[in-house]
């Protein structure tokens, strides 16, 4: 493999879901995975995939936060998910096999301790066509954590982080488009992850409960997928105020990859990467405006989010693979950035935090 290429930590890939629930053997090349599915239309990304195993070892994307996800809804609502927690539970517990087949098949690494993690920076030193993704596991979302039992025997099995909200309602938190603190369930939840040192995602907390969950986790906190409202006045993105309290939390935000996240006014199924000019110098832009706020390169890298429900139609026309990720050290450099930052960005800035974090 190329050894100008420089190791990426991606903090947010949904690598489960789109095996499970797409059908895509992330052994196959992205061009294998596109073909397969051509003239399928049940889903909008279908032919438009940007993901697999052999594209994240091209584009050096060794370290990765994978995740489990599956949310609660009622009945008629217009997000998908499932009518109860056990069902739910059932789902994250699905993806947790595939991850661990993977691991059996030698495509994957868990990483849950220091030792881990340890093991798998030391593969990616000299990698080749066949070392394993390390991978942290996720929870996006906390609708699948039954009780708090639950949540014990997850953290048993490797799951280290997670996001209370993910869309809409949650069952202990409210997230993306909605509002209100954390219920008392969600305070339960957090105060059982401090106990248990389990790192907080931020990303997707309105801002009600964004604040509230600040004040009541005293526990390792990130951000694994999220933009600037200064660039798009959404609520799914963090305001400067928020970026400012998360750096002083000594927390690093990954940046996504999702065009409606990019762009002001973006819709979906009609709004055209190219002609609305998404490239992944905008997402730069995000990473410079957290340095900016920051006043260093030690808080920001990247969550790009890719395959998480959009593909090629909603991301940057610049990037085909994941492994067009390589192309942000050039775009960093261009912005003035020397080699300590763009390494922070890429990769250190999640590493470091993961070695204080197990430490």
């Amino acid at each position: 493999m190329n050894d100008k290429k420089i190791l990426c930590f991606d903090a947010h890939l949904d690598i489960s879901m789109n095996a499970m629930e797409w059908n895509r053997d992330q052994r196959w090349t992205v061009e294998q995975i596109r073909a397969s599915e051509k003239g399928m239309t049940d889903k909008p990304d279908r032919e438009r995939n940007t993901v697999s195993f052999p594209a994240l070892r091209e584009g050096h994307v060794g370290l990765v936060v994978a995740t489990q996800i599956a949310r609660v809804v009622k009945p008629g609502s217009p997000i998908p998910g499932w009518f109860s927690q056990e069902q739910a539970w059932a789902q994250t517990q699905g993806q947790l096999q595939w991850y661990r087949t993977m691991e059996e098949a030698g495509e994957m690494k868990p990483i849950t301790d220091a030792a881990s993690l340890a093991e798998s920076l030391k593969l990616w030193e000299n990698p080749s066509e066949q070392t394993p993704i390390g991978y942290l596991l996720s929870l996006e979302g906390a609708d699948s954590i039954v009780s708090m039992n639950h949540l014990e025997r997850a953290y048993d099995y490797g799951l280290r982080a997670i996001g209370p909200a993910h869309y809409g309602p949650g069952i202990y938190a409210n997230g993306t488009d909605s509002s209100g603190r954390l219920n008392a369930r969600g305070v339960e939840l957090l105060k059982t992850m401090d106990q248990l040192n389990m790192i907080l995602d931020m990303t997707h907390l309105n801002d009600d409960a964004f604040w509230h969950a600040l004040d009541v986790y005293q526990g390792s906190i990130w951000a694994s997928h999220n933009n600037c409202r200064h660039f798009v006045d959404h609520n799914r993105q963090f305001s400067d105020e928020m970026i400012k309290e998360l750096i002083n939390r000594k927390a690093v935000i990954g940046l996504a990859l999702d065009a409606w996240m990019m762009v002001p006014n973006w819709i979906r199924g009609k709004s055209d990467p190219k002609e609305r000019q998404v490239t992944l110098n905008l997402m730069v832009d995000n990473i410079d405006h957290i340095c900016q706020l920051a006043g260093n390169s030690l808080h920001a890298g990247v969550g790009s989010d890719l395959d998480g429900a959009f593909g090629t139609e909603q991301c940057p026309h610049d990037l085909d693979t994941i492994a067009d990720l390589q192309k942000l050290p050039h775009l960093l450099a261009q912005r003035g950035y020397n080699s300590e930052d763009i390494d922070n960005i890429m990769h250190r800035n999640f590493i470091r935090f993961l070695q204080e974090y197990f430490s």
